[in-house]
């Protein structure tokens, strides 16, 4: 269930942070992320409430929004799912096609049949804790660094997408409260700086 006062408390961290904000994906976010897992669940997706910061060189492009879909199954709110989305694009990211989620027992049972799932021999607690998958190995074991392992071992839960100049960050099912945004803005801000260089953050966020 939405607070009622959701977009009114949303529009203030907005402002607080020199966001835009819209109500409605006036922006064409949803198109614009089509091809990621998150968006082919479900059926109607709505991006909405959405918080937005662009740099004027287009060097780079922040949106944090709720994202809810309908379920299959389910009645009432039952029936929906919400999560809220750090989406980031940026010339900065290379990233191939990668997907990291929390794994399940199913997931363990799936592994046993030979699907596929990259694991670190030197992080078991990560490997144990996530599923990650992409279309290129060696490069995704060159970038997920100890630094990297070690931030999502300690921080659970996360689901991260990337595609291209494209990085996706939310946990599934969760709507953050808007006095969180702020927060998970900044983790989104310390996920893209393990992903890419330091002074490439740098460059980008200011700080």
């Amino acid at each position: 269930m939405i607070h009622p006062y959701r977009q009114r408390n949303l529009q203030q961290v907005a402002d607080r942070l020199g966001f835009s904000f819209l109500e409605n994906d006036d922006w064409g976010l949803e198109g614009q992320l089509k091809d990621f897992r998150l968006f082919k669940k479900g059926y109607k997706g709505e991006v909405k409430r959405i918080l937005r910061k662009q740099d004027g060189l287009m060097e780079f492009d922040i949106s944090i929004f709720d994202y809810r879909y309908k379920n299959w199954t389910g009645s009432g709110d039952d029936k929906y799912t919400y999560q809220t989305v750090f989406f980031l694009q940026s010339a900065k990211l290379s990233l191939p096609e990668l997907l990291m989620r929390p794994e399940t027992l199913g997931d363990k049972f799936l592994q046993l049949l030979g699907v596929k799932d990259i694991n670190f021999v030197r992080y078991p607690k990560f490997s144990g804790q996530y599923v990650l998958t992409g279309d290129d190995d060696e490069f995704i074991r060159h970038h997920f660094t100890d630094e990297v392992l070690e931030y999502f071992t300690i921080n659970k839960g996360w689901t991260v997408e990337g595609l291209g100049f494209y990085l996706l960050i939310y946990k599934s099912g969760t709507l953050m409260p808007s006095a969180q945004v702020e927060e998970f803005f900044k983790r989104g801000q310390q996920i893209y700086q393990l992903l890419t260089d330091e002074d490439a953050q740098n460059r980008i966020f200011g700080t």
